[in-house]
């Protein structure tokens, strides 16, 4: 009888749970909520007249009514047990600009999800945004042991599509009819990092991060895609 084809064996122990702990880098710091003290900034740079309201049209929750309105849900996000809400706040003393957190979160088959992103107007298309995203995968894949970091989005959200693959994520399809998001379809287009992946894009980030990629205007001199198309063919 013909055997069937099977998947390679795993030896495998289970991948940490992420805890509400400080990551800290050059230019960001992720931090855990602290939804008293974090409510009013990141309502100022989510919601007119100095934010961006915009930022709301693809995520599950908002715009909100009031700052009260917002640090409500932070109040409940921050004790939530099944996911790990942070605020991404600029170094060396900026204000909190953003919010990530780590979702989906499976240590028995080391599956974890970064998600519920969003940059505010001083945060987007900065470094730190970028160094963000870094620290959170690192600590995933090289601190908790996952063996595979998740990338969900609306398939309409074009940005965070472009994103997801400037960070050296990997589409991998659409699930039709996935969700029912604020009463309209959604759409989810999916995206992966996996452990053997991650050192060559690691290596990517960390080229793209270094002070010598930019210039005295903190201008890049190659882009992130470029740092980590290097790195993967010089690790193929």
């Amino acid at each position: 009888m013909q055997e069937l084809p099977l998947g390679d064996a795993v030896t495998w122990t289970p991948a940490g749970r992420p805890a509400h702990e400080p990551l800290r880098g050059a230019y960001v710091q992720v931090r855990p909520l602290d939804p008293e003290a974090d409510a009013e900034p990141l309502f100022v740079a989510s919601h007119p007249e100095d934010g961006d309201r915009s930022i709301w049209t693809y995520l599950p929750d908002g715009p909100y009514e009031s700052v009260e309105h917002l640090r409500s849900m932070l109040a409940v996000a921050a004790c939530a047990e099944d996911l790990v809400y942070f605020v991404l706040q600029p170094l060396p003393d900026g204000r909190p600009l953003g919010i990530a957190a780590y979702l989906r979160i499976t240590p028995e088959l080391g599956v974890i999800e970064i998600g519920h992103i969003w940059f505010g107007a001083g945060l987007k298309r900065t470094t730190a945004a970028t160094e963000a995203i870094y620290l959170l995968a690192r600590h995933a894949f090289d601190e908790l042991g996952y063996r595979r970091l998740e990338w969900k989005c609306n398939a309409l959200n074009a940005a965070s599509r472009t994103a997801a693959e400037r960070f050296g994520f990997t589409f991998e399809g659409v699930f039709r009819k996935h969700q029912i998001v604020k009463g309209r379809n959604r759409d989810t287009a999916w995206f992966s990092i996996t452990d053997d992946e991650w050192p060559a894009i690691r290596s990517g980030f960390e080229a793209w991060l270094a002070p010598e990629n930019f210039d005295g205007e903190a201008r890049q001199k190659r882009s992130l895609r470029e740092s980590i198309g290097e790195a993967r063919r010089a690790a193929s």
